[in-house]
């Protein structure tokens, strides 16, 4: 590993155009890209359905981790982008409460007016530590 740096992709095929991985380590911190609701065909999941997105949302976030050697415990920031916050405040925290568990990391959660694909409400990014 040069100079403690990797890379993780989900091995999607639109990952190549974007430029940027899903997950970058630089010695023992984890930069996690903004995870959303795909399948590992690179599929959009769950169009309409904040529930089923914020879940397939944290199992591509528990991929990422997992490609490190992580477990949701490493998580130091995580942030939440909501594109109706009234609408799925509730639900998206909910999931994301049982997700985590008793493990507390800082955050945030923001509304947006749109994210990169018309049907996406919801994007998680993260910040974990190995150590």
């Amino acid at each position: 590993m040069k100079n403690g740096i990797t890379h993780y992709h989900h091995g999607v095929i639109w990952e190549e155009e974007n430029g940027v991985s899903q997950g970058y380590r630089v010695k023992d911190t984890l930069y996690i890209s903004g995870q959303f609701s795909h399948d590992m065909q690179g599929e959009f999941v769950g169009a309409g359905d904040i529930e089923r997105q914020t879940q397939q949302t944290l199992d591509n976030l528990d991929r990422v981790l997992a490609g490190f050697g992580a477990e949701r415990s490493n998580l130091a920031y995580v942030e939440i982008y909501l594109t109706d916050v009234l609408a799925h405040f509730e639900p998206c925290v909910a999931l994301f409460k049982r997700y985590v568990g008793d493990h507390r990391p800082a955050g945030s959660l923001i509304g947006v007016t749109g994210l990169a694909s018309p049907e996406q409400l919801v994007e998680i990014s993260a910040i974990a530590h190995l150590n």
